[in-house]
């Protein structure tokens, strides 16, 4: 399991944003989910690093990024913040891979900025109506957080995390703790409760009529046993999307944990691709 990585900073709108940066080559900007950051990808950036640069952000609220009180973190918010990191990149146009709430900031991207979009990876994404998920509804309600100590919240989000894998053995103590880390304060705490309230499918329903338009060669990689967003929603998004194929990965909502490998080669595979 590779975890050596080292974040880079820069500012978007007067935030500090956490990414990774690995490799050379065309560039591809990797968008992780909740309750997630950057090292969600952390298996799958030396595989696609071997021919792109790889750019994986942490969304403004998660992982190293800031954590501000009073700042919007939807999905619209951080699809302009991403494109906000391109900008601040110098990068005009790149590949978009992401994932759960990031494939929604994904999707977000395509259909505002589809001249900053080559190909596009939504895997296991939010779309339509397919979200927020039932177990997070609660975590919406006014006071949510005041009446859950940290330890609490902890062992819910420890009991919640395996509900995403269908092998409980690929989640691991150590990834457990990679994806717990930044939520394991009571700063964290407030701030995965102000990420928990902005998940709302307004934003996604808004564009699904443009996902018509789409003209991005578009790769759909779905666990066939996602809990979480269901597999007949990668369905739905396949039938949608124009320019779009759909692969499935024997593996639950959290696929790049359980089923990296495959997952790694079949993203790269889809970049790596010659454009009809």
């Amino acid at each position: 399991m590779t975890t050596d990585y080292t974040h880079k900073y820069l500012q978007v709108e007067g935030h500090r944003i956490a990414y990774l940066d690995e490799g050379t080559g065309p560039p591809v900007l990797l968008i992780h989910g909740i309750p997630t950051s950057s090292l969600l990808w952390r298996n799958i950036i030396p595989v696609l690093a071997r021919t792109h640069r790889v750019i994986a952000p942490d969304m403004l609220n998660y992982g190293q990024s800031d954590k501000p009180e009073h700042t919007d973190v939807s999905i619209a918010a951080q699809a302009r913040l991403m494109v906000g990191v391109l900008d601040s990149l110098g990068l005009a146009r790149t590949d978009v891979v992401s994932h759960d709430i990031g494939g929604g900031v994904a999707q977000i991207i395509a259909v505002r900025y589809p001249e900053r979009v080559k190909k596009l990876v939504l895997s296991s994404a939010v779309c339509f109506d397919s979200w927020p998920i039932p177990e997070f509804l609660p975590l919406q309600e006014p006071g949510a957080e005041a009446a859950m100590s940290l330890l609490d919240f902890l062992d819910m989000l420890r009991g919640f995390l395996p509900q995403g894998v269908h092998r409980p053995e690929a989640l691991t103590s150590e990834v457990m703790e990679i994806i717990m880390a930044p939520w394991s304060s009571e700063e964290g705490k407030q701030a995965i409760f102000r990420n928990f309230r902005r998940l709302n499918p307004e934003y996604t329903q808004a564009i699904a009529g443009e996902l018509t338009q789409l003209e991005h060669e578009t790769l759909i990689l779905w666990g066939q046993h996602d809990a979480f967003q269901k597999p007949a929603f990668a369905e739905r998004l396949q039938e949608t999307i124009p320019n779009a194929k759909l692969s499935w990965i024997d593996a639950a909502h959290w696929i790049m944990e359980e089923k990296p490998d495959e997952v790694g080669t079949v993203i790269a595979d889809f970049l790596n691709a010659h454009t009809a």
